[in-house]
């Protein structure tokens, strides 16, 4: 039997990422901490992944790519050098919401969460706005992806009656505002290329690749550049 390989990349937030998969599992990961240097990080990634499973380029199936919204750079970064490495091996090209891979990550984490729960991934956009959306247990869409000033009102509508899990650097600055039983802020929240996987495979099986040539990152706003910190990395094998 066939195991199709594929290749993602996250780079829409202060850490960069990078997986590889065999159909839905993943055989490689690395991560890196140091924030904002994704350029001159991202290939070398790259490169440690293909050589953990002993392939090239010209191996994978497809690659997928986070697109967004996150940082601009950062997602500017991640489409072109999937575009790059597409274009040269001649391999389809597939997008995943930011978000959405968030979403994944709480799954993935947090696996017992209740059948009723929301999830509301937040990236950090500026003062009291983030780049919001919600997804139900089951990763339905409930909120469709947005730019949102929050308030302590922002989330009437559906905390009242079941459980909200607020994640990501965007959720940081919003737990004084939600003082409701029902949010909930996980302490060791994290996501990354990994959980991009599922979503990836899904594509990919289904035939819904971007264009190579014309695709472009959900943006929703500019982004301002920060600081960058120590270089810290780990790695690992599937979990």
């Amino acid at each position: 039997m066939a195991y199709s390989l594929i290749l993602q990349m996250e780079t829409s937030s202060d850490r960069c990422s990078v997986s590889l998969s065999q159909d839905e599992e993943c055989i490689a990961f690395i991560e890196s901490t140091e924030e904002r240097n994704h350029a001159a990080m991202l290939m070398s990634l790259i490169d440690f992944v293909l050589r953990q499973a002993h392939i090239g380029v010209s191996h994978l199936a497809a690659v997928a790519v986070g697109a967004g919204p996150g940082s601009y750079t950062g997602l500017r970064i991640g489409m072109s050098t999937a575009k790059g490495l597409c274009y040269g091996a001649g391999i389809p090209l597939i997008a995943i919401p930011t978000l959405r891979a968030m979403a994944n990550g709480l799954l993935r984490q947090e696996p017992l969460i209740a059948s009723d729960a929301l999830i509301c991934p937040m990236i950090d956009a500026r003062r009291m706005e983030v780049y919001t959306a919600l997804f139900d247990s089951k990763r339905n869409t409930v909120k469709e992806t947005c730019a949102e000033i929050i308030n302590e009102h922002s989330f009437d509508e559906w905390i009242e009656n079941q459980p909200i899990y607020f994640i990501g650097s965007g959720a940081d600055k919003c737990k004084s505002l939600f003082q409701h039983p029902h949010a909930i802020f996980p302490l060791s929240y994290g996501y990354s290329a990994r959980d991009m996987i599922s979503d990836a495979w899904k594509a990919y099986q289904n035939g819904h690749f971007e264009s190579v040539a014309y695709s472009e990152p959900c943006y929703l706003k500019d982004f301002i550049a920060g600081k960058p910190r120590k270089s810290v990395f780990r790695t690992g094998l599937s979990e």
